[in-house]
């Protein structure tokens, strides 16, 4: 077979019976594995407020990847013109959160692999990923991270204030000075979740309040 009968195939290439067979069976593996990853980031969400329509986003996203693949790997037609219409697309959706970046990237691989034929590899990555997401997580739970926002009249109260925090792991994040009011914004690891600080700070003379804010961003000890 001469290169020209082969790009002549290529170029009129069209879905067999086999190939439909082929093209129905990665559909529903990619439809049972954004699933799977829809299931994972609902139950492993630690942010604010859980996006819904996010997570949907992740099962239409591996879907759609598996079918670009299918497409693009029966024509040589088909392939040029997907990339360059996804060339000249640009994507400005903000990530807020780094996991998220990482849903999204676990998705389109996903459904690339399983476009590719390569079954077992989508489902060893899932089985791996899930480990990762189960191991980090129980890790994250043995504390939490707290913003305790703190008024006081004095400036000398800010030591005592400090000193109440104990052994526990803490950084001053900001400071305010305001007539005759200061506030002070400070981040606090607590590893067993006991909030016994909150009250001796309250018990100082000279503060006025403490407002403790549950912080899920990183935190470097």
């Amino acid at each position: 077979m001469s290169i020209q009968d082969v790009l002549k195939k290529s170029f009129v290439s069209s879905f067999s019976g086999e190939d439909l067979q082929k093209v129905l069976l990665s559909l529903l593996i990619s439809i049972i594995m954004g699933a799977i990853i829809y299931l994972i980031y609902r139950q492993f969400y630690t942010g604010v407020v859980f996006s819904r329509s996010f997570a949907i986003t992740l099962v239409g996203m591996t879907v759609l990847t598996c079918m670009v693949t299918l497409a693009i790997s029966s024509n040589i037609v088909i392939s040029l013109g997907m990339v360059g219409a996804l060339s000249i697309v640009r994507y400005r959706t903000a990530i807020k959160d780094p996991m998220d970046l990482l849903y999204i990237f676990w998705a389109i691989t996903t459904g690339i692999t399983i476009g590719a034929g390569m079954y077992l590899l989508a489902l060893i990555a899932a089985v791996v990923m899930v480990g990762l997401f189960i191991v980090f997580y129980h890790y994250q739970q043995t504390g939490k991270v707290y913003i305790a926002v703190i008024h006081y009249k004095n400036t000398d109260v800010e030591e005592k204030v400090l000193q109440a925090f104990g052994k526990m792991k803490y950084f001053l994040k900001a400071k305010t000075v305001r007539k005759g009011l200061v506030e002070l914004s400070v981040e606090v690891f607590c590893k067993d979740e006991n909030l016994a600080f909150s009250e001796k700070i309250q018990a100082i003379e000279g503060v006025e309040d403490i407002t403790l804010i549950q912080y899920n961003g990183e935190y470097h000890g």
